[in-house]
C-alpha cells in the first residue's frame, strides 16, 4: 500500500548505502519532494517510431517520475495489437539498463531500494521494477470493445493503482489510444457507487495526444473512439486534457532539427542505439510526460499555467461536441504555440545533457533555483497590494557544477489575471524589482523566475511567484 511521505536523507543514507559525501551530491528536490505518478498507455511499433523515441526520452528523465505503468495498447495506426511490439518497450528497459550505471552517477544513487512503490525525485528505478510495470492494455481499438469481458492487465493494474492510498494525482497519459483507460473506467462504474466512481476518476488526470482511439485516415467519426465517451460522460470529474498543439509542434520542429537528434541523442549511450529515426515526426508523444516535467515552471493539475508540455483552455473540442482542455484553435493554440517554441530549446538541451549522462557518466545538472529563500520547486504565492514595488531575491539560487548562472524575470502576461505591462526592474539580475500596477486590484500575475546556467549544453530551471494584488 503507497503512502505518500517525505524521505529523510537518513533513509536514503540506508536505503542506497551511501556515504555522507556522496550523499551531498544528490539534489535537494531528492530529498524533499516526491515523484509524480505516471502511466504511459503507448501504441508503440515499428512502422510509427515516434512512441520508441519518447520512451528514451523519458527514461532518462526516469529520476524525476514514479513511472507505474508501461502499458502497450492500440492507437491511430493499430487497430489490433500485435504481440511483437511490446518487444520494443523491453528493448528500450534493455538498454536503460545498459546505460544506468552512468545514469545513477548524476544523483549519486549506488543500489536500488528493497521496496519500489513510493520513489522521491533523484532515484533511478531498477530495471526489474520497469519490467514489472510493462504489460498488455486493451487489444483491440473503439469503443465497441469497451465492457464486459474486455477487461486486460492494464485496465486491472490502473483500478488497482489508483485505488492506492496516494495523495499524489494518477496521471495517465495517452500516447495512443485511450480505451484501457476507458475500461477500467467503465469497471469501476458497474461496480462501485456513483460517489465511488467520482472520487475514483477525480485521482486520474489524463494527458492525450490527439484522439487515437480511431483510425488517423481523415473524416473518422469521432463517436466510435471511446475518448469521446470518457469526456461525454465525465467531464465534471475526470480532468481531461486534449492536445492538438504541443505534439504537432514537437513533431514537426523535432523533423526540421533532425541532425541535432542525429547528432546529441542517438549516438550516446545504448539509449541513444534504440532511439529510431523518424518516419512521420518526431517525439510527438513527448508533450504528455513534460507537462509533468518538475522543474518549478507550472502545476500540472493547472492545464492554464503554461508549461513545457504546452497550453489549455476548457471548451468544444474538434468533434465539435464534447468538452475537455484543449489548444486546438484560437487564443489557446496561439498561447501553445508561442511558448512551445519559447521553451523548445530549454526542453532540447535538457534531453542532450541527459544523454550525455547515459552515455559517459558525466554531463551538465541544472540550477536549483531559490526565490526569497523559497526552496523546492513549488509555486510560491504572494500578496502583493497596489502601486507596491516587491524585490524578488533569487541570489540564492545555485549550479550543482559551480557554473555561472544568467538570470531572467518575466510576467506571463497570458494568463495574468491582470493583461496590463508590468514593470520588471533589473529584469536579467538575480534581485529584481516588481511594481504593481495600480489598476491590477482583485487580479493575479504571474512572474517567472528562469535561471540558465553556462554549462554545456545550457541548462534552465524555472520558479512560478504567483502575486495575487489586493
Amino acid at each position: 500500500m503507497k503512502r505518500f511521505f517525505i524521505i529523510s536523507a537518513f533513509a536514503l543514507l540506508i536505503s542506497f548505502g551511501e556515504s555522507a559525501a556522496q550523499q551531498q551530491s544528490i539534489d535537494r528536490e531528492s530529498i524533499d519532494s516526491p515523484k509524480p505518478r505516471l502511466v504511459v498507455l503507448t501504441d508503440v511499433s515499428t512502422w510509427e517510431t515516434d512512441d520508441s523515441e519518447s520512451l528514451v526520452r523519458l527514461l532518462v528523465h526516469a529520476d524525476l517520475y514514479e513511472i507505474e505503468g508501461l502499458i502497450y495498447t492500440t492507437g491511430w495506426s493499430l487497430e489490433e495489437t500485435e504481440e511483437d511490439f511490446i518487444q520494443l518497450i523491453h528493448d528500450a528497459i534493455d538498454a536503460y539498463e545498459k546505460d544506468l550505471p552512468n545514469l545513477m552517477k548524476r544523483s549519486g544513487q549506488k543500489g536500488f531500494k528493497e521496496d519500489e512503490s513510493t520513489q522521491n525525485m533523484g532515484y533511478w528505478p531498477s530495471p526489474e521494477y520497469l519490467r514489472s510495470i510493462t504489460m498488455f492494455g486493451s487489444k483491440k481499438r473503439g469503443m465497441e470493445h469497451i465492457g464486459e469481458g474486455n477487461q486486460s492487465p492494464g485496465s486491472d493494474w490502473i483500478i488497482d493503482l489508483a485505488d492506492q492510498e496516494d495523495e499524489r494525482p494518477l496521471w495517465i497519459t495517452v500516447w495512443g489510444g485511450g480505451n484501457t483507460l476507458a475500461q477500467a473506467i467503465w469497471d469501476v462504474q458497474q461496480e462501485r457507487s456513483e460517489e465511488e466512481l467520482k472520487a475514483f476518476l477525480k485521482k486520474i488526470p489524463t494527458y492525450a495526444i490527439t484522439d487515437q482511439d480511431r483510425s488517423y485516415k481523415s473524416g473518422t467519426p469521432f463517436d466510435i473512439s471511446s475518448h469521446q465517451w470518457l469526456r461525454r460522460e465525465f467531464s465534471a470529474d475526470l480532468m481531461f486534457i486534449w492536445d492538438e498543439c504541443a505534439w504537432k509542434y514537437q513533431n514537426g520542429t523535432g523533423k526540421a532539427n533532425w541532425e541535432e537528434y542525429a547528432q546529441h541523442i542517438q549516438t550516446h549511450g545504448n539509449l541513444g542505439k534504440v532511439y529510431p529515426k523518424y518516419k512521420y515526426g518526431v517525439e510527438g508523444d513527448t508533450p504528455a510526460f513534460l507537462h509533468l516535467m518538475p522543474n518549478g515552471l507550472n502545476d500540472p493539475t493547472k492545464p492554464g499555467h503554461v508549461g513545457w508540455g504546452g497550453y489549455f483552455e476548457f471548451g468544444i473540442g474538434p468533434d465539435d461536441y464534447t468538452k475537455a482542455f484543449t489548444n486546438w484553435r484560437g487564443k489557446a493554440k496561439e498561447i501553445c504555440l508561442k511558448y512551445e517554441d519559447y521553451f523548445y530549446p530549454a526542453t532540447f538541451n535538457n534531453f542532450v545533457a541527459r544523454m550525455d549522462w547515459a552515455n559517459t557518466g558525466k554531463g551538465n545538472k541544472n540550477p536549483i533555483v531559490t526565490v526569497n529563500e523559497h526552496e523546492g520547486i513549488s509555486m510560491i504565492n504572494l500578496n502583493a497590494k497596489t502601486g507596491e514595488i516587491l524585490t524578488m531575491d533569487a541570489s540564492g539560487s545555485s549550479d550543482p557544477d559551480g557554473d555561472k548562472l544568467n538570470f531572467k524575470w518575466w510576467v506571463l502576461s497570458e494568463i495574468s489575471g491582470y493583461q496590463g505591462t508590468v514593470k520588471v526592474e533589473n529584469a536579467t539580475s538575480p534581485i529584481a524589482k516588481i511594481h504593481v500596477p495600480l489598476e491590477a486590484t482583485g487580479a493575479s500575475i504571474h512572474l517567472i523566475c528562469e535561471v540558465t546556467d553556462v554549462g554545456e549544453p545550457q541548462l534552465t530551471s524555472y520558479r512560478r511567484i504567483i502575486l495575487e494584488v489586493k
